[in-house]
């Protein structure tokens, strides 16, 4: 296996990233996941610009997308796989023992990893810890990925694949990978940018391909809407069957398994959307 650091292909074995890299000890850093399909990235433009979103909001220099782009492509020729997860990692680089920044760079590391499809469903769980809508990294791809560290083993712990977060005011936000969609009533609703979610990047594509709309929800619309679906890089669109103690369909409803059909021929139409 090859990955791709700071400006060449290395091997799994012996690349070294500094055990002072502010990515390591502070976590200033950015990432992407890219679904790779048998080698190819999907929608790597649109994460590519959010990849540089990120690094202005958290103030980084602007990565070099050309490099990136480059890097992509060697690690996915190195290692091919019908499925593969891209990680795209860009940190403030080598630092000091606290948070102000260094002088030496940024660091770059892309690898990649194999994967499967995912079931069609999953159980999902809702958290008690909230999503902070006006923090300063709101919105933005970091490494600082603790908080959804615990919640996601929490979910482990009760047969789920996911936990849910609302915001600081209870509405409902996002999972610790994902982005969460309800039907009501026939229509699909998603929550707004503004409820401190993710701006992910199925997300954009399903609310484009199936007119979904961005609503303020209440944490527990969960108990009450007609069908529950996610959505992540990985994930595509999935279907929930469980919310904490909640029984849904073990199949996708009609609405779900309509954006399911309409995300997965969209898709395979283009994988640069």
């Amino acid at each position: 296996m090859k990955l791709w650091l700071d400006g060449g292909l290395q091997d799994i074995e012996t690349a070294r990233v500094s055990v002072f890299d502010h990515g390591l000890t502070v976590g200033d850093g950015i990432f992407e996941t890219v679904k790779a399909v048998h080698g190819r990235p999907f929608a790597l433009t649109r994460h590519l610009d959010r990849l540089t979103r990120s690094a202005r909001g958290l103030g980084l220099p602007d990565p070099d997308l050309d490099e990136v782009r480059r890097a992509c492509t060697a690690v996915l020729d190195a290692s091919p796989m019908p499925l593969g997860r891209l990680r795209i990692t860009y940190t403030g680089g080598h630092g000091p023992l606290g948070s102000d920044r260094g002088e030496h760079g940024t660091t770059l590391v892309v690898a990649v990893g194999e994967s499967a499809r995912r079931p069609d469903s999953t159980a999902v769980i809702t958290v008690p810890w909230t999503r902070n809508e006006r923090g300063a990294v709101t919105g933005l791809k970091t490494t600082s990925y603790a908080e959804n560290v615990v919640a996601l083993a929490r979910a482990r712990e009760q047969g789920a694949s996911e936990a849910l977060f609302g915001n600081t005011v209870g509405q409902l936000c996002e999972g610790t990978g994902s982005n969460v969609f309800v039907v009501l009533d026939g229509e699909i609703h998603t929550p707004p940018l503004a409820s401190g979610c993710l701006a992910g990047i199925t997300r954009a594509l399903v609310v484009e391909w199936t007119g979904a709309k961005e609503t303020d929800l209440p944490l527990d619309v969960l108990r009450s809407a007609d069908e529950i679906f996610l959505t992540s890089t990985l994930r595509d669109v999935q279907a929930v069957h469980r919310v904490d103690d909640r029984q849904l369909p073990g199949v996708p409803g009609p609405v779900t398994a309509k954006a399911m059909r309409v995300f997965d021929e969209r898709a395979g139409d283009d994988l640069d959307p």
